[in-house]
């Protein structure tokens, strides 16, 4: 058997230094593990510091958006003034156009040109009467055939037939083209289109009574109504041209 003593020195030594050895790189190893948990805390910090920089950034929004929310809750009362007020204003305009439309109105039933034409009638208590005069209305009593076919053209015309009456002025202006009511004819085929608010077909057929029958009565009722429907179609430059040339050639008239 082997004695401890048996043991060289140098055996000794050797396993010192591997001992040695082994702790060297345990210690080696320990501050490579802390170099890199020094790292990692590094990047932990930087982190912390960044969630601390966004935390900052939304506490600055948040002050902004509570800032803008009262700056809305101090405008909400001046914006409620402003809306009144464009109400006040739209209602005023309105107010004006429904004048402007009863001046209208008012004009074209005086003038009997803005309704349907009517025989002469009792008065009701308080209104006028509307009397229809003139070539309008053919004597009953012995009527021609001309007188027949614009009288019953014109009665089709008084019930709001438009389209009817329309075919019966047209076939009876092509039967008697230079009667004395070809020009009332002509007038009330551009009515029945103006009734129709047909406005584009009115204005060539008001001026076929302005053109083909400058001597005729309804020559002013045909210009001002189609001043009137060059106004309802948006043409503003014709409409106010048109009626300028009522005022100049029919001064001081209704």
């Amino acid at each position: 058997m082997l004695q401890k003593d048996s043991l060289k020195p140098t055996d000794v030594q050797s396993a010192q230094e591997n001992k040695i050895q082994g702790l060297a790189e345990d210690v080696s190893s320990l501050k490579q593990d802390l170099g890199k948990n020094s790292e990692t805390i590094g990047d932990l910090r930087k982190v912390q510091a960044d969630m601390g920089a966004s935390l900052t950034d939304l506490r600055d929004q948040l002050h902004q958006i509570r800032g803008s929310m009262e700056v809305l809750r101090k405008e909400i009362p001046a914006a409620t003034v402003r809306s009144s007020r464009r109400e006040e204003e739209i209602k005023e305009l309105r107010d004006r156009l429904e004048n402007v439309s009863f001046k209208i109105s008012f004009i074209e039933n005086f003038i009997g040109v803005g309704k349907k034409p009517e025989t002469a009638e009792p008065a009701e208590k308080g209104k006028t009467p509307t009397v229809t005069t003139g070539k309008d209305t053919p004597p009953k009593g012995g009527r021609t055939d001309k007188e027949s076919a614009y009288a019953a053209a014109f009665e089709i015309f008084k019930e709001g037939k438009y389209e009817r009456a329309r075919l019966d002025f047209q076939n009876f202006l092509k039967q008697f083209p230079d009667s004395e009511y070809s020009d009332n004819a002509q007038f009330w085929i551009a009515e029945s289109f103006y009734f129709e608010n047909r406005f584009d077909k009115a204005i060539p057929e008001y001026e076929k009574v302005i053109k083909n029958y400058p001597e005729g009565n309804k020559v002013s009722h045909a210009l001002l109504k189609l001043g009137i429907s060059y106004a309802n179609i948006g043409d503003r430059v014709k409409a106010r041209a048109t009626l300028q040339q009522v005022i100049k050639d029919f001064p001081n008239t209704s």
